[in-house]
């Protein structure tokens, strides 16, 4: 369907509609000034009010909502790598003893916690902490440095980004 129906009203009021009586010379643009490849007048360039600029410098509705699921989400997968890598880590990284496991899970339960946690504006920082405190659990396994090394990358990457996004 094209057209209206009785059940959906027109989009376009009449009184929006140009009127039919009035025609442009072929030759005129019109008040515009611009005329089209064929001649005829194309729409004015200030047809509707000056919108001014809002100010944000992203196109998302909410930028601030936008990177704390960022954040959430880096943290979320952070904890999920961590708990995931601790059987695969005994079995072929060789010993990895109780304080190593110990402090892969308390690593991984404050990742949680945090992710829940960031709409608290130290929470960012708090997550920076908690991926230099990854890197210090590589003085128990060698793997941990390396988990370290990997999601402090990402993280700094989460940071830049909430930069660019959020000023």
């Amino acid at each position: 369907m094209t057209g209206p129906t009785p059940d959906r009203p027109d989009p376009v009021s009449p009184a929006d509609r140009p009127d039919p009586t009035h025609t442009t010379p072929p030759g005129d643009a019109g008040p515009a000034g611009d005329a089209g490849p064929t001649g005829s007048a194309g729409p004015p360039k200030d047809a509707g009010p000056a919108v001014a600029p809002t100010g944000r410098r992203s196109g998302l509705r909410n930028p601030e909502a936008a990177v704390r699921g960022l954040g959430a989400g880096t943290l979320g997968l952070e904890a999920l790598v961590l708990l995931l890598a601790i059987q695969p880590i005994r079995v072929v990284g060789g010993h990895f003893g109780g304080a190593a496991i110990a402090a892969t899970v308390a690593l991984a339960v404050a990742a949680v916690l945090l992710a829940g946690l960031m709409r608290r504006r130290w929470a960012w920082s708090a997550g920076t902490v908690l991926q230099g405190l990854l890197l210090l659990a590589g003085l128990l396994h060698w793997s941990l440095f390396g988990l370290g090394v990997i999601f402090a990358l990402v993280w700094a990457y989460a940071l830049h980004v909430r930069r660019v996004i959020l000023g």
